[in-house]
């Protein structure tokens, strides 16, 4: 079933001196349930479009829907993950978690009940009365996505949540949010510039082009590798396959796209 779509999507910043188109004419349908990333070089908007999606700002010309709705009259909840966790270091791991049903008045015993659970799934029940100052870099960012998980979001929007870490601790979170958007069947978004993590996460890629932003190929990842959990995935024969495929894409034309920019921590696996 058809979760949320994009129907020529385009967007403009605008300044005293004049005007900078950031997208064109995006159109994408994504399935209910389905794991999408986005990839391509600097500026090529993949933030601008979570941003859009997040209803912090509202695209130039097109239309979006969820489940057939407007986007901004939906009642759906949308989550969204950066790469900076934005925990407060005053608040408690349980009190920063519990931030957002606080704001939203939605604060009770059942709230907190799924708090202490999803905080257990992701190996941090130990933590419920720590500071932030206490954990390290990865722990932080499970704090994050507990705290995004527990509006129940329909939708997640990840902004490069794993580019500040360590190359191992990165590896462990990216099984455990593929393993919880599973669990949980949620639709999710990735913005991200490593290529492997894309296809080690996905059901489909959108590889963007820039100047002005738009989605120039998709990708379909294989369902072999789909089954898999993503640090298995890059052992996969087909994942150097397509890894190749796209990578040949992307340098087709260097000379426009960046592409030597996409990093590449798994090319000698």
């Amino acid at each position: 079933m058809t979760f949320l779509t994009l129907e020529n999507v385009s967007h403009y910043y605008f300044s005293k001196t004049g005007y900078t188109k950031a997208l064109d004419e995006i159109n994408v349908s994504i399935e209910e349930g389905e794991f999408v990333s986005i990839i391509g070089p600097s500026g090529c908007g993949k933030s601008t479009i979570l941003s859009i999606i997040a209803r912090l700002i509202k695209q130039t010309e097109g239309n979006i829907k969820i489940k057939n709705e407007s986007l901004m009259s939906s009642p759906f909840n949308i989550g969204y993950m950066l790469q900076q966790d934005y925990l407060f270091p005053w608040k408690t791991i349980m009190d920063n978690v519990l931030l957002g049903p606080k704001v939203n008045k939605a604060i009770s015993d059942k709230t907190k009940e799924r708090a202490k659970k999803l905080l257990q799934e992701v190996g941090l029940e130990h933590t419920e009365n720590d500071y932030p100052s206490e954990l390290s870099g990865g722990m932080r960012q499970r704090v994050a996505l507990v705290r995004t998980l527990i509006n129940n979001p329909e939708i997640l929007l990840f902004d490069e949540p794993f580019s500040a870490l360590d190359y191992v601790t990165k590896l462990k979170l990216e099984n455990l949010v593929a393993k919880l958007m599973k669990t949980y069947h949620k639709t999710a978004i990735l913005v991200t510039h490593d290529l492997g993590e894309a296809i080690s996460m996905s059901d489909r890629i959108f590889l963007m082009d820039a100047s002005p932003g738009r989605i120039v190929k998709t990708f379909s990842v294989p369902e072999e590798l789909r089954k898999e959990e993503p640090f298995f995935v890059r052992r996969h024969p087909k994942y150097q396959a397509l890894f190749d495929e796209v990578w040949q894409y992307l340098n087709k034309d260097s000379s426009t796209n960046e592409a030597k920019g996409m990093t590449n921590n798994e090319r000698n696996d």
